[in-house]
């Protein structure tokens, strides 16, 4: 016969889920808007697969009345190292994805927490992950603390003399070009210029070059089709 306390835990298993459902939600929304690998439904997956392990380790030792209530749980941290660990990927001499494996794993604490029953943990350590993820993010923008790899793309009807510019346009700004190439696109020309640039260079770039071509673009290079 069930007690009272695992009828209360059964009940309110349904409302777990969907909390870390939520939580994991959260998180994975301000993911999608920055077009990271983990997103959406990939936080919310794993919000809720944390949930669940946490809720099973329990219930399975209490219905059996053998092992440990938190074995299964103990699990989860090495088995969030494993995909955290994939979305990590070393890319021309940097490395990639580390900020998108830190969210996974803090994603996963939260449904452990909700599969606990820590409901105020978990939503005051989701709404602090969100605020260093949006807040940290627009400092590190503001300040000019963090790079990306982005590729500026010129379309033009003069090769020397766009180069020239452009090439002085970089050099005014610092920055070093990691790889370059021309292509030619009917009777134009198209030249590709790739750099590790802050959000302030990258506007003065954009200001400096525009006008050098009939057509200019910046696409990151993590969305460059090969």
């Amino acid at each position: 016969m069930h007690s009272l306390r695992d009828l209360e835990i059964v009940g309110a298993i349904p409302f777990r889920l969907v909390l870390a459902a939520v939580l994991g939600g959260v998180i994975g929304l301000e993911r999608e808007i920055r077009r990271k690998s983990a997103g959406l439904r990939t936080n919310m997956f794993i919000c809720i697969g944390s949930a669940l392990f946490t809720i099973l380790s329990d219930q399975l030792a209490s219905k059996y009345g053998v092992g440990d209530h938190t074995r299964i749980a103990a699990q989860i941290i090495s088995g969030i190292g494993f995909l955290g660990a994939g979305a990590i990927i070393r890319e021309r001499g940097t490395v990639v994805g580390l900020t998108t494996a830190a969210t996974i794993f803090s994603v996963a604490s939260i449904g452990m927490a909700v599969g606990g029953g820590l409901y105020v943990v978990a939503i005051f350590a989701c709404l602090l992950i969100l605020i260093l993820l949006v807040v940290v993010g627009w400092l590190e923008n503001f300040f000019s603390l963090k790079t990306r790899r982005m590729v500026f793309r010129v379309t033009t009807p003069s090769l020397e003399a766009t180069v020239s510019s452009t090439n002085a346009a970089f050099a005014e700004a610092e920055i070093s070009v990691q790889h370059f190439q021309v292509l030619h696109v009917g009777t134009n020309f198209l030249l590709e210029f790739e750099a590790d640039v802050s959000v302030h260079q990258q506007r003065r770039l954009t200001e400096k070059i525009t006008p050098l071509g009939t057509k200019f673009e910046i696409v990151a290079r993590e969305y460059v089709a090969a």
